[in-house]
């Protein structure tokens, strides 16, 4: 396995979360290394999706059903619209790397933060392809249902919860750190080639993933950064 951070160089925000997200994973003992990796940025975003021949598909002021999935697409809060994009296209370009190496990766946010060791059953479970390790509190909506709903389960990883109305995309606990063998890679650029380019963690759900996990024991959770996409 490979671990790879999302950092947007020269941002003060990001590359101090990163720094802390190192440490911290230093601290819990984790050995393997975090690789830098330097996002695409908001400058970049428009010329990125004409090189990679994709098209955003995701609304940014009324939600709207996609004709494809039957998934209500529901606006995020985006000053920048370009640093929308440019964060799903970081995820896009790891998701790329994994499926192309052949390697189980680990893929984090800036503002990720490590509180226990990660075992190394998590990343060899045969049975989910994609597995977030996020705490949902603080991170995701309706956390305090996701933890409860969650905490009930006897597997150590399960599906996601149903927080929601079926039509609404539910996946993992924000996508500040998950697991993602090549299955899974291929699957997710499939489901960009399908539905165009949404936001990381809408086209990640549970709808159009089944094989989308997230553990009961959680090994990272978020440093309550300032956004580098909403602001």
């Amino acid at each position: 396995m490979k671990a790879y951070a999302i950092v947007i160089k020269g941002n003060d925000v990001s590359e101090l979360g990163y720094e802390h997200l190192v440490r911290s994973s230093q601290e819990v003992g984790n050995t393997f290394e975090i690789n830098r990796y330097d996002a695409v940025t908001a400058d970049e975003a428009e010329g990125k999706l004409r090189e990679l021949d994709i098209q955003w598909n995701y609304p940014w002021d009324k939600a709207t059903r996609d004709i494809g999935s039957g998934l209500l697409k529901s606006p995020y809060p985006t000053k920048n619209r370009n640093a929308r994009i440019a964060c799903a296209l970081s995820h896009y370009d790891l998701w790329k790397k994994c499926y192309n190496s052949d390697e189980t990766l680990l893929i984090m946010e800036h503002d990720a933060v490590w509180r226990k060791k990660l075992p190394g059953w998590v990343t060899e479970n045969p049975t989910y392809d994609i597995v977030g390790i996020n705490d949902p509190r603080g991170s995701t909506r309706r956390s305090g249902q996701f933890h409860d709903l969650l905490q009930k389960r006897e597997a150590m990883i399960n599906r996601p919860p149903v927080i929601d109305e079926d039509y609404v995309p539910q996946g993992i606990a924000g996508n500040s750190a998950y697991i993602m063998k090549r299955s899974g890679a291929r699957k997710m650029l499939n489901l960009v080639q399908e539905y165009g380019l949404w936001p990381n963690d809408a086209l990640m759900c549970r709808q159009l993933v089944s094989t989308l996990g997230t553990t009961k024991i959680y090994y990272t959770g978020v440093q309550g950064l300032p956004s580098t996409t909403s602001l």
